[in-house]
């Protein structure tokens, strides 16, 4: 099948990840797993043209190296459709997810859980920040793959959330039947990592929300020059959270130093490789318009090595596009529930 690029307008353990496990995989340890189950909410907002009344619950499951990890979980438990992992980017959380997790947990029905990394969101943060990178954090994904069951899923991998992705591919093809890539692929921009390392822990403290959003409209207007007053009220919402009556970011601003000692002035190594590690399953590429992270000759280069990819690029919008709106979410549901068929 050839690539297609649409433009949108507006229990048992699974039996490969208990292989893995028992093989002495360094990536975790089943001893230092356990969850604990807090939350549901019954709140129900209209998604799509429809009501999804699964706001999902908030688990919390132990790392291997002990650090809580925060989990949105949605969904049943035992659904058979296939279930859907959902990672944010590198400062984003499980609220980027809130209005697309309901609308495919009930295009199913199916599970779907989203991941706090380490350090972002309800997850703890690390009190060593060296250990915020890939390979730690791909230990605590299997971790949490394994503490909740999840046996091959669709993953949608957020920016960094898609590079986990890709990495994941690699050591456990089996625990991936379908991708969607949300504005990332094997090559990065130089010039959109130099913008998000300007800004990344370094955001002036709003005294409001309404605040927030004036900074934010001032530092993406370029990329997201049509977004409304509530939609950038709304991310600002996901930006900070209140704590003792200040507004903070909903991430440890140690993130920063990760990104400090990269070397913008030569290209990152290209992850063709583990991409190339996805290309048996079916994948869904979105890319925003103005995106200075994934270029469009990158999205070439990758269709022309997954010939079935199909690709979605939303205008007036960069890093990250907006994961809320009919037709998005109706497309990404379209992909997950066609990932449903053998």
């Amino acid at each position: 099948m050839p690539a297609r690029i649409v433009r949108i307008v507006g229990q048992r353990l699974p039996g490969a990840l208990a292989a893995r496990q028992n093989n002495g995989c360094a990536l975790h340890h089943p001893a230092f797993i356990c969850i604990i189950c807090i939350a549901k909410s019954s709140d129900e907002v209209d998604m799509s043209g429809s009501v999804a009344s699964d706001q999902g619950n908030s688990v919390f499951i132990s790392a291997p190296d002990g650090l809580r990890l925060h989990v949105r979980d949605y969904g049943p438990r035992l659904a058979a459709a296939r279930p859907v992992v959902c990672l944010p980017g590198l400062t984003r959380t499980v609220a980027d997810f809130a209005a697309l997790a309901p609308a495919l947990a009930a295009a199913g029905p199916r599970r779907v859980i989203a991941l706090d990394s380490r350090g972002r969101g309800r997850s703890e943060y690390d009190r060593n920040p060296d250990n915020y990178n890939l390979l730690v954090e791909l230990g605590d994904l299997v971790a949490v793959l394994t503490a909740l069951a999840v046996g091959p899923a669709v993953f949608i991998g957020s920016s960094r959330g898609g590079l986990l992705t890709m990495h994941l591919g690699v050591p456990h093809p089996t625990l991936i039947a379908g991708v969607v890539l949300h504005d990332i692929g094997p090559v990065i921009e130089p010039k959109g990592l130099a913008r998000i390392r300007s800004y990344v822990g370094k955001l002036p403290q709003p005294r409001s929300f309404t605040e927030g959003a004036e900074i934010l409209r001032q530092l993406f207007h370029a990329q997201f020059p049509n977004l409304t007053a509530e939609q950038w009220l709304a991310a600002a919402e996901r930006a900070w959270r209140m704590n003792e009556g200040a507004l903070v970011p909903t991430y440890d601003v140690r993130i920063a130093r990760a990104l400090a000692a990269i070397d913008i002035e030569q290209p990152l190594p290209p992850l063709w490789n583990e991409f190339d590690s996805l290309i048996r399953v079916p994948m869904l590429v979105i890319r925003g318009e103005n995106s200075d992270i994934l270029s469009a000759a990158t999205l070439a280069a990758m269709a022309a090595r997954h010939p079935g990819m199909e690709a979605v690029e939303v205008p007036g919008q960069g890093h990250v596009p907006l994961l809320t709106g009919e037709d998005i979410v109706s497309r990404i549901r379209d992909f997950v529930i066609s990932c449903d068929k053998p």
